[in-house]
């Protein structure tokens, strides 16, 4: 209990306030709780008499903390160092206890997220903590919390392994796991953690609902169709009313995941179709009526595009794709290619071609910073697109390849 005894006056003069100075800012250094020494300020006379006085000796260089607590506690000035300094006008900044208060908590979260990955089988669990550390993702959070956000990415990455390949979607997975559709939502602390441990998941650098679908989590089952053009649906459901009414008409058509799943498509087997990377080739095409099937993959394959092109494949279609050569493009051409997807114009011929064209029409091509990484299919594209990292878009080479797939694929 804090005295009631009144403070001495010659512990309040001006004489000793540089001392008392000098404690606070140690404490506000080490801690409440630390001890040890600290040099003396230089004192006038009537200071020094004071705290020679209070503690009994001559003084020497350094003050003892512990000794200098235990007089001012004897005199009734306070229940210990920091109580003593408050009552003498000079108490511990609250701002500097705080901040170790919030040093001391930081550490603890990092620890306690370390030590609850340990047992994680994935090896870039490691990485990923030190992902979310450094962007500020434990910020605020003590031992407990952290343990908890852990847990919880822990429990999302073991759901996924058996969604995967059907799909759930993000509001259904949050609301399941965590109590609230909107316990995912983007911005949350959660999200922002899982979606790092999703980029190490599907070894990508994708952002937001691409990212998420390529972890076989949806945002809906509406909101994100495929585009497409010329489908030759034979099936007589009413998807595919709409996509012969559609291609009838000469338009475009957007095929929602709901309704695939609902009415599965079946073209007809050997059917050519020419997965692109961007949708100006579908537009392009229609206004052209172009012969073919085509459908756009819109940059990395969503949910709808994956689902639609596998009906196709099950029909016995035969898939062929064509992309940006550029780093990410070559990159989603390898995975179309995994896939099932073979190249079309994505050689390294094709790729010097373009730009050679490019250079004798006098444009200027964007140069790529990233290697492009293997390409299966040709492996002269990697070493020729390595050293030239001159950027061929999709765009460049509409013309020819629509024209050359069109004189390949039959009238649909």
């Amino acid at each position: 209990m804090t005295t009631d005894r009144p403070v001495p006056e010659s512990l309040l003069s001006d004489g000793l306030a540089p001392l008392w100075a000098a404690v606070g800012r140690t404490l506000d250094r080490r801690g409440p709780d630390q001890r040890g020494t600290v040099a003396r300020p230089d004192l006038d006379a009537a200071g020094a008499l004071a705290l020679e006085s209070l503690l009994g000796r001559t003084l020497t260089k350094r003050i003892e903390l512990e000794e200098l607590e235990a007089a001012l506690v004897a005199r009734g000035v306070g229940e210990d160092l920091s109580d003593a300094l408050g009552r003498l006008g000079h108490p511990p900044s609250h701002r500097s206890l705080q901040r170790r208060k919030n040093r001391t908590r930081a550490q603890e979260a990092r620890s306690v997220l370390r030590l609850a990955i340990a047992s994680w089988d994935e090896l870039w669990a490691p990485q990923w903590a030190d992902e979310i550390i450094k962007v500020g993702l434990l910020a605020g959070l003590d031992g407990g919390e952290a343990e908890q956000l852990a847990a919880n990415v822990r429990s999302l990455l073991d759901r996924l392994e058996h969604t995967e390949r059907s799909g759930i979607s993000r509001t259904e997975l949050a609301a399941t796991l965590f109590g609230s559709s909107h316990a995912l939502d983007q911005g949350t602390r959660l999200a922002s953690a899982v979606s790092y441990a999703l980029r190490h998941r599907v070894g990508e650098p994708l952002e937001g609902r691409r990212l998420w679908e390529a972890a076989g989590v949806l945002a809906d089952r509406v909101s994100s169709p495929v585009l497409t053009w010329s489908v030759p649906a034979t099936g007589h459901s009413p998807l595919d009313a709409v996509i012969s009414a559609s291609g009838a008409g000469g338009l475009p058509l957007h095929i929602n995941l709901q309704a695939m799943r609902r009415y599965p498509v079946t073209v007809p087997e050997g059917t050519r179709v020419l997965v692109v990377e961007n949708p100006r080739l579908v537009e392009a095409a229609s206004e052209r009526s172009l012969a073919g099937c085509i459908v756009a993959a819109n940059g990395n394959p969503t949910t709808a595009v994956i689902t639609l092109l596998r009906q196709m494949q099950q029909s016995g279609a035969s898939l062929w794709y064509h992309g940006d050569f550029d780093a990410a493009g070559i990159s989603i051409c390898r995975r179309m290619h995994d896939f099932g997807c073979a190249p079309w114009m994505m050689d390294a011929s094709d790729y010097s071609d373009a730009v050679a064209r490019a250079q004798s029409e006098g444009v200027q091509l964007g140069s790529e910073a990233k290697d492009c990484g293997p390409t299966p299919w040709d492996p002269d594209l990697q070493a020729v697109f390595d050293r030239t990292r001159l950027v061929i878009h999709e765009e460049f080479v509409l013309d020819s390849v629509l024209h050359e797939f069109a004189s390949t694929a039959p009238e649909t």
